[in-house]
């Protein structure tokens, strides 16, 4: 049989050659020269696979003061893209909204030569305190003096003038005001003390004031108003005879409503005038009228601290969401959220524990035996009573502590499977968006940071810096207590018993030490690798961030958003650090020091 098909394959062949034999053209000469060009048809072009997505473009510029350590960030309207990447085509570098624009607010301060060094000393704390304040409500503070005021042409005329010498300051401030900008002028012992969201101080942030006012109630405590404005006030004060006010002790006892505009008594701001704390704090007052004054200012700075405190605890009377998205492992990551909140809770010292601020009578007290409640949940509160303390970890740190792996490979990675991606974002956003993954989860985790409504419910930490600086520039006060500090490998993690009796109901209490010392082990490893630049543990690191896509925009963001607010304030310490009230002049306050 095979030999027949190859007997009829032969003779097929041998045909069709015969066939192309007998009629195929025969070539009577050699070409004379090969052909190398064939002709081809006119075809349509087509565009290239670029131009359909539109043409390439280049990285957006650098922007002044947007890089800090391994931060890198790009302030721009379209933050809320959900990957940074398709707009700074840039793996590393964050996409921010731009930064918020602060309003300057102003206080007047003459340091006496002969005041004693440490009335000086108590006064700068009080200062350093009116500027914290007034920072973490989004106004830029800046303290004021007599050069100023004499930069003012029209300080020539007060000079002329025989006044009070109580008259001479309330004026000396306001050409000190008038000689710099728009604005708004304060006491320095009036500070905000309310809800971020309130009404008066959104206003007061606009930097937009259409006259001359201040507030009932507040007397010269707070004046806002345009330049001009301020400076025509004082001129027609200063053209005036001095007969028609000589024993007149304030520039409001001169001025009618229609010259100086007087608002309603706002709910969110207290001035700790004289008669204030004579009339409600009278053990500080005490201390105040003796010899030695620096005891009672600084009573009065401890008073003004414990009062920035419960005006915080009130406005977030539900208590403090402490984020802890996985049941099992990663509970030293909330160890930081834990012992924050634990001491944004703990009460600061007060000479009168029992007194409330002067705009909220009737407020809720600190107390330590019902102190605000710290609730540990696995999902992102959306409750406007509520505040939220997270940790946000590289997606490496977060496998090598939910998976038990100290060291970790790219193989491992391809092996968890789909099911491991991004196990953070989706676990803090369960509640919100249900199932939903991916773009919308990281779209409400970016707003939950850095709108104004979630900058202001929310603090969010990385798990990988080992220090967490300016909180008490975030909140407006002093916070309490001592914090536990990260230890190296070697040593044991130090804590005190309050934060440890913290620690112990905030996590699962079948959660020995033995565990915690592993975790914290593995933390540390985490930090490592975070920090090497060797090759191949750059590629395993590189794999696992390819994995996690969303996790990594969070941590990145997290990261940036944190790295930025303190450039900001590093950038305005550094402009008025050779003024009083500065940080460095008046000395570090509080937990971080």
């Amino acid at each position: 049989m095979c030999n027949r098909r190859y007997q009829i394959l032969t003779g097929l062949i041998a045909f069709v050659l015969l066939i192309l034999f007998i009629f195929g053209e025969s070539v009577n000469e050699i070409a004379p020269r090969p052909i190398t060009n064939f002709p081809r048809p006119k075809i349509p072009s087509l565009p290239s696979p670029a131009s359909i997505f539109g043409p390439p473009r280049h990285k957006e510029p650098v922007q002044a003061n947007s890089t800090h350590g391994d931060s890198s960030w790009f302030s721009d309207f379209r933050w809320k893209n959900p990957f940074s990447s398709t707009i700074t085509l840039e793996e590393n570098r964050a996409l921010l909204p731009p930064l918020r624009n602060r309003p300057e607010i102003y206080t007047y301060y003459e340091p006496s030569k002969r005041k004693d060094k440490k009335v000086s000393a108590a006064e700068e704390k009080l200062l350093l305190a009116w500027r914290r304040a007034w920072w973490a409500q989004g106004f830029k503070p800046k303290v004021l003096g007599r050069p100023e005021a004499m930069d003012n042409p029209l300080y020539l005329r007060l000079q002329q003038l025989n006044v009070t010498t109580e008259l001479e300051f309330d004026l000396a401030r306001l050409l000190a005001w008038g000689s710099i900008d728009s604005g708004i002028l304060t006491n320095w012992l009036t500070l905000p003390m309310g809800p971020y969201d309130d009404h008066v101080l959104s206003f007061l942030r606009r930097g937009q004031y259409p006259r001359f006012a201040r507030f009932d109630g507040l007397d010269g405590g707070i004046f806002y108003g345009e330049k001009n404005a301020v400076n025509n006030v004082i001129k027609n004060v200063l053209e005036k005879p001095e007969i028609e006010f000589p024993e007149t002790k304030s520039i409001i006892q001169i001025l009618d409503d229609e010259t100086l505009a007087v608002e309603k008594k706002p709910k969110s701001i207290a001035y700790y005038s004289m008669q204030t704390i004579q009339e409600k704090y009278k053990a500080v007052a005490d201390k105040l009228v003796m010899e030695d004054s620096s005891v009672g200012l600084g009573l009065l700075a401890d008073l003004i601290n414990s009062h920035l405190q419960i005006a915080w605890q009130n406005t977030f009377s539900d208590g403090i969401a402490v984020l802890k998205p996985f049941e099992e492992h990663i509970a030293i990551l909330t160890f930081p959220a834990l012992s924050l909140a634990h001491n944004l809770t703990h009460c600061s010292s007060s000479p009168i524990p029992d007194s409330c601020p002067p705009n909220i009578p009737k407020c809720k007290l600190c107390d330590p035996a019902h102190s605000l409640p710290i609730n540990v949940t696995p999902q992102l509160k959306n409750v406007s009573a509520v505040y939220n303390i997270g940790v946000v970890p590289h997606p490496y740190t977060t496998t090598t502590l939910a998976r038990n792996q100290e060291l970790i490979t790219t193989r491992f990675i391809r092996e968890l499977g789909m099911l491991e991606r991004d196990a953070w974002i989706d676990a803090i956003t369960k509640d919100l968006l249900g199932s939903s993954t991916g773009a919308p989860a990281l779209v409400r985790f970016k707003e939950a940071v850095a709108s104004d409504y979630g900058a202001s419910h929310s603090t969010w930490l990385t798990a990988e810096r080992e220090s967490h600086a300016d909180l008490d520039w975030l909140f407006g006060f002093a916070i309490p207590g001592s914090p536990p500090r990260y230890p190296t490998h070697e040593e044991g993690l130090v804590i005190p018993e309050d934060a440890r009796d913290a620690i112990r109901l905030g996590l699962d209490a079948a959660l020995d030490e033995t565990a915690l010392n592993h975790e914290r082990a593995l933390l540390y490893q985490a930090r490592q690798v975070m920090k090497s630049e060797k090759p191949e543990i750059v590629r395993v690191r590189e794999a696992v961030e390819a994995w996690n896509l969303a996790d990594t925009e969070v941590w990145r963001f997290a990261r940036a958003w944190s790295a930025r607010r303190r450039v900001e304030r590093l950038k305005w310490e550094e402009e008025e650090r050779n003024f009083a009230g500065a940080e460095e002049r008046g000395g570090r306050w509080g937990w971080f020091v």
